[in-house]
C-alpha cells in the first residue's frame, strides 16, 4: 500500500482519536467531518467507485436509524418513569439496599447491565443503565463511563449469544478449509468448537472480569468523588471482587454445560441474587457508606440537575413493586423475544416484518431489519403499558403523555446528526473491498500488515485486532465476524492454537465495546450528554487497554 493508501484505510481511527479525543470537538462536528474525509479518501486512493461508497452511506443511514430508535426508546422510558413518579421510588429501593454509591455501581452497572446485554446486547445496557444511574442521582459523564466499562465481559454472550453464534461463527466459516481441518485434528463438530471457544473465553475472564467491578468503583471514586481519590474505591476491593466472581464464575459454568446462549443472562440474575443480600448486610463492605457530596446536602426525594421533567411530589409515594414494573416488563420481553426456543423470536423476524433494501444501487451491498424485533419497539410497547397503568391508578394524565412524548424528541436532534454520520462512515470501512487498487477491505489490510510485522507476539496484539474492530464497526458480532477468519489464519501461521487466538479476538471485542464510537454516541445521547463524547473516550481507553492487554498475556503464557 502506498503511504495516502495507509492513511486511507488510518483515517476513519484517525479522525474519531483526533477530533473527538484530542481537539474534543462534539460528535456533532466531528462524525460528519470524519464521513466526509473518509469518503473522498476512499474514492481517490482506495479506488472505491462512486456507487460503492454511495451504497455504503445509504445502508449507515438505515442501520443508523436502528439505533437510534433503541436510542429513543430508551430516552421514552426514562422520561416516563420520572413524570409518573417511578424514579423517586426507585432511588429509595436502592437506598434500602445500600447508600453506598460504590455498591450501587457495581449491581446496576454491573450485574442488572450485564443481565440486559445478555437479552439485549447491542448498547442497549447503556442506553438503560445510564439513565437509571442518572434518576439515582449520579451526575451524567460518571453514569455513561461506568455503563461502557461495565459492558465489557458480558459482551461475549450478549444478546443471548450473539457474538459467539453468530459472529465467531459465521465469521469462521465452517467449509473453510482451514477450519475443516482443525475439525478434523480435534475430532469435534462445528457447534461443539464454537463451544469450546466459549468456555477458554470464559475461563480466561474469570481472571480478567472478575477485577472489572473493582475498577469501577475506583474510576469512581478518582475521577467523580468529591476527594478524588484511588483510596476509597480500593476501600471495598474485596466486595468488589466477590462481585466480579459472582457474575464470571456462573457465567463460566453456563458457558460449560448450556452453552454460549445464556452466560450473561444466568450470570447477571446469579450475581443479583448473591449480591444484593449481601450488600443488605454489608458483607465485606464497611460500616460509613460512600456518598456524593450532593447527598448530604439534597433531600432523598431531590432530583438531579439533569432532569428534564419533574416527577408530581404531591402524589403518594409509588410501591416500590411499581415503580419496577416498566423495568420487569423490559426484561421479560426481552428474554422472551431472544430465546430460539421459543416462537417469538422467528416470528418477530419473519419476511412478513422484515423491511429490506437488496443491492442498493446495483452493488452487492443489502440491509434489511426486523422492526418489531428491535429493542426499540419493545421500550415503546413497555412505556404504553406503564401509561395505560397510571391512568388506571391516577398516576398520570393525557398531558404526561404529550410532555413526555415532546421531551423525548427534542432530545433527539444531537444523536441524529451523529450516529447518522458515523454509521455511515464506518460501512465505508467495512466495505472497501470493493475497489479498483486490487486491495482487501481496509480493516483486513490493517491486520495482515499488524500480523506480518508481529509474528509470535501475536497473542498480545490479537485482542487489540478485536477492539479495533468493536470500536470502528459498533458491535462485538461484527468485529468477530470480520477478524475471525483472519485470527484463525494467523494463529495457523505462527503455530499457536486457533481456539485461543480466536478466544482473543473476541476478548478484545469485548474490551473494544468500551470505547465503540457507536455505543458511546449513543449512551451519552440517552443523558443528555451530545458534545462529550471526546470526554467519555478517554475516560474508557484506560479500562478498555487493560481488559485487552491482561487477555494477551494471558493468552501469551497459555500459548508458551
Amino acid at each position: 500500500m502506498s503511504i495516502m493508501q495507509w492513511l486511507t484505510a488510518l483515517m476513519p481511527i484517525l479522525s474519531v482519536f483526533v477530533f473527538l479525543v484530542i481537539l474534543r470537538m462534539p460528535a456533532t462536528r466531528a462524525m460528519p467531518l470524519s464521513l466526509i474525509i473518509t469518503g473522498i479518501l476512499a474514492y481517490v486512493f482506495w479506488e472505491m467507485p462512486s456507487t460503492q461508497i454511495s451504497a455504503s452511506i445509504i445502508e449507515g443511514f438505515i442501520v443508523a436509524f436502528t439505533i437510534l430508535f433503541i436510542v429513543f426508546g430508551a430516552i421514552l422510558l426514562l422520561n416516563t418513569l420520572k413524570i409518573t413518579g417511578a424514579v423517586d421510588a426507585i432511588r429509595r429501593g436502592f437506598m434500602g439496599i445500600s447508600r453506598d454509591r460504590r455498591v450501587q455501581v457495581i449491581i446496576i452497572a454491573w450485574l442488572f447491565g450485564s443481565f440486559i446485554e445478555g437479552a439485549a446486547g447491542f448498547g442497549t445496557p447503556a442506553a438503560i443503565g445510564a439513565p437509571l444511574l442518572v434518576a439515582l442521582g449520579f451526575a451524567p459523564l460518571p453514569a455513561v463511563v461506568l455503563m461502557l466499562i461495565a459492558d465489557s465481559s458480558p459482551v461475549t454472550f450478549g444478546a443471548v449469544g450473539t457474538p459467539m453464534l453468530v459472529g465467531i461463527g459465521k465469521g469462521l466459516e465452517e467449509s473453510n478449509e482451514l477450519v475443516v481441518n482443525e475439525l478434523a485434528k480435534q475430532d469435534v463438530s462445528f457447534t461443539q468448537y464454537i463451544q469450546d471457544i466459549a468456555i477458554q473465553i470464559s475461563s480466561i475472564d474469570v481472571i480478567v472480569g472478575s477485577f472489572i467491578p473493582l475498577i469501577l468503583v475506583a474510576f469512581l471514586t478518582r475521577f467523580f468523588g468529591e476527594n478524588k481519590s484511588w483510596r476509597e474505591g480500593l476501600a471495598i476491593w474485596k466486595f468488589a471482587l466477590f462481585a466480579g466472581i459472582s457474575f464470571t464464575i456462573p457465567a463460566l459454568l453456563v458457558a460449560t454445560f448450556l452453552g454460549p446462549e445464556f452466560p450473561s443472562i444466568f450470570g447477571g440474575l446469579f450475581g443479583l441474587a448473591i449480591i444484593i443480600p449481601a450488600a443488605k448486610r454489608k458483607f465485606l463492605l464497611p460500616e460509613e457508606p460512600w456518598l456524593f457530596k450532593s447527598d448530604r446536602e439534597a433531600t432523598a426525594t431531590q432530583d438531579s440537575k439533569e432532569d428534564d421533567i419533574e416527577s408530581n411530589e404531591k402524589r403518594k409515594p409509588m410501591p416500590l413493586l411499581l415503580a419496577w414494573t416498566p423495568y420487569f416488563i423490559v426484561a421479560i420481553l426481552l428474554v422472551l423475544t431472544r430465546v430460539e426456543q421459543l416462537p417469538f423470536k422467528n416470528w418477530l423476524n419473519s419476511e412478513k416484518v422484515t423491511v429490506a433494501w437488496n443491492n442498493i444501487l446495483g452493488t452487492d451491498i443489502s440491509v434489511d431489519f426486523q422492526p418489531l424485533y428491535l429493542p426499540g419497539t419493545i421500550f415503546i410497547f413497555t412505556v404504553l403499558i406503564t401509561f395505560i397503568i397510571m391512568f388506571f391508578l391516577k398516576r398520570s394524565s393525557v398531558n404526561d403523555v404529550t410532555k413526555t412524548l415532546g421531551t423525548s424528541l427534542s432530545t433527539m436532534v444531537g444523536s441524529v446528526i451523529a450516529l447518522g454520520t458515523a454509521v455511515p462512515m464506518v460501512r465505508i470501512f467495512i466495505n472497501s473491498n470493493v475497489n479498483n487498487a486490487g486491495l482487501a477491505e481496509m480493516p483486513i489490510e490493517l491486520a495482515n500488515a499488524a500480523a506480518e510485522a508481529l509474528g509470535g507476539m501475536w497473542p498480545l496484539i490479537a485482542p487489540f485486532i478485536g477492539a479495533l474492530g468493536s470500536f470502528i464497526s459498533g458491535s462485538a458480532t461484527f468485529s468477530n465476524m470480520m477478524f475471525s477468519l483472519f485470527q484463525f489464519s494467523v494463529a495457523d501461521q505462527i503455530n499457536a492454537s486457533p481456539q485461543t487466538i480466536v478466544a482473543l479476538q473476541a476478548l478484545g471485542a469485548n474490551a473494544g465495546n468500551m470505547i465503540c464510537v457507536l455505543n458511546v454516541v449513543a449512551a451519552a445521547s440517552v443523558v443528555n450528554l451530545v458534545g462529550k463524547e471526546g470526554t467519555i473516550i478517554r475516560y474508557t481507553l484506560i479500562p478498555m487497554a487493560y481488559y485487552a492487554l491482561l487477555s494477551g498475556i494471558i493468552g501469551f503464557l497459555l500459548l508458551l
